[in-house]
């Protein structure tokens, strides 16, 4: 488990241990025994799997590919998380993001465990053919430990729902006559999926935004005048604001983000930059966020990265470099790419008064930490990015069921479930200057230990 993510939990209990009224029937030396207990379960893995997947190349050649399955916790239901697929990939990584989804689900009453996967590849680098044998390789290694009941895979960083057709068709093979639709989620539709799967982490992204800065701060404008609290401060500051919004990530999520802030009608706002892995796009009056969605769909999901192909693409935009993006003067930043992204090297240059996590762990610990003092407010990855876990147990629900939502009806139910855990956790943010994620993680841990608790698992 990563460092931030165990001591962010460490601290919430830490918080929980005076509070009298959680979990009263501990009291004492018990109580402090339990919460050393809870510590321990809520910090740690249940089960590390790994394995080197053998798979046979186009040109010939055999080679081992490390992959993990990782099972936090599985108290509250199965075990649910994607499976990624990207060159950078490692156990400690899989571990903290496993960990990440047990606390997203608690806090958003998700009945599902933590657990995550990851395969060590760049899968640009693979041929279509050796990319379906890597996945079905992923089902056979670990075939005993997933299922409808035990362990739901979905899609993660560099896979979609082309992988999870193909590991849920393979894990039919391997289980004739078993229940096999609820074995993956963020299939395509044909196969099983849901409507809005793909979009659904980045119009929960955008949507966590939006009600900050519209639904909850025009309800709560008196209330929160009157809070002698730093993050208050910055949510009034841009209440009225025309607000710059960057984006870090221009696939599945940034750019779903990207377009709801385009037609949002509720917010005053313009997306200014976006960047992917190649370069950093700046317009100050506002990018031309469809034709930029039209011209990544043609050219393999990559934005224009010289003149020639901005003109082509009829858009206009200064180029910059990649990590640009990052600082760029905005007044809101999305970040929708990988974890690690802001670090203690360039903390201090961020402008943003406002991140939006789209991403899984995308602020390292050390600049959390220095941003929030600096009362920068951070819509945390576990509060902002959990549209796609949602979206894919309405997913799992209407595979068991045999019926299915329309696009409008999975929006709508995303909204609820979302809405109801911001109304929940805003008003404690705004009320007690604990940074976002802090209440967050506290809402996470006590719902998983009070579960715990009264299934006997702390003594």
């Amino acid at each position: 488990m990563g460092n931030n993510t165990a001591s962010i939990v460490e601290q919430s209990l830490t918080a929980l241990l005076d509070d009298s009224s959680f979990l009263p029937e501990l009291s004492g030396e018990a109580r402090e025994k339990a919460f050393t207990s809870l510590t321990s379960i809520l910090s740690t893995p249940n089960h590390i799997h790994k394995s080197f997947l053998r798979v046979s190349l186009e040109n010939g050649e055999v080679v081992r590919i490390p992959a993990f399955r990782v099972q936090h916790n599985n108290i509250i239901g199965p075990y649910k998380g994607g499976i990624r697929f990207h060159q950078s990939v490692d156990e400690e990584e899989v571990s903290n993001l496993a960990a990440l989804m047990t606390l997203k689900n608690a806090l958003h009453e998700v009945p599902f465990g933590g657990g995550k996967g990851g395969v060590i590849i760049d899968p640009r680098e693979f041929k279509i053919k050796e990319l379906n044998l890597i996945c079905k390789k992923y089902v056979q290694y670990f075939s005993e430990i997933i299922g409808p009941e035990k362990d739901i895979p979905a899609p993660d960083v560099g896979t979609g729902e082309r992988e999870m057709d193909w590991m849920m068709g393979e894990y039919k093979s391997i289980h004739p006559g078993m229940k096999y639709r609820g074995s993956f989620t963020g299939k395509s539709v044909v196969n099983g999926g849901s409507l809005g799967r793909r979009q659904a982490t980045g119009k929960g992204v955008y949507f966590s935004l939006r009600y900050m800065l519209d639904d909850f701060i025009q309800e709560q404008n008196k209330w929160l005048s009157e809070r002698n609290n730093i993050f208050a401060k910055t949510a009034l500051d841009h209440k009225d604001k025309s607000l710059r919004i960057a984006i870090q990530g221009f696939g599945n999520v940034g750019s779903v983000v990207a377009m709801e802030a385009d037609k949002c009608n509720f917010l005053n706002n313009k997306v200014v930059a976006v960047s992917d892995r190649n370069v950093t796009l700046y317009n100050s009056d506002g990018l031309d966020i469809t034709e930029l969605i039209k011209y990544t769909q043609a050219n393999d999901g990559d934005l224009p990265i010289d003149k020639e192909r901005l003109q082509s693409a009829n858009i206009k935009a200064t180029i910059c470099d990649r990590e640009d993006l990052l600082t760029i003067d905005a007044d809101v930043l999305v970040l929708a790419a990988l974890g690690g992204q802001i670090h203690q090297e360039n903390m201090k240059e961020i402008k943003a008064k406002i991140i939006v996590e789209g991403a899984n762990a995308p602020i390292t610990g050390d600049a959390d930490k220095y941003l929030s003092e600096q009362g920068t407010i951070i819509i945390p990855d576990i509060l902002a990015n959990a549209g796609g876990v949602i979206v894919s147990y309405f997913e799992w629900l209407q595979g068991r069921e045999t019926q299915f939502y329309t696009e409008d009806q999975v929006y709508n139910k995303l909204y609820d479930r979302m809405q109801q855990t911001f109304e929940t956790v805003y008003p404690q943010f705004f009320g007690d200057a604990f940074p976002l994620r802090q209440n967050c993680y506290i809402h996470s841990v006590m719902k998983l230990s009070t579960i715990l608790f009264k299934q006997g698992k702390l003594y």
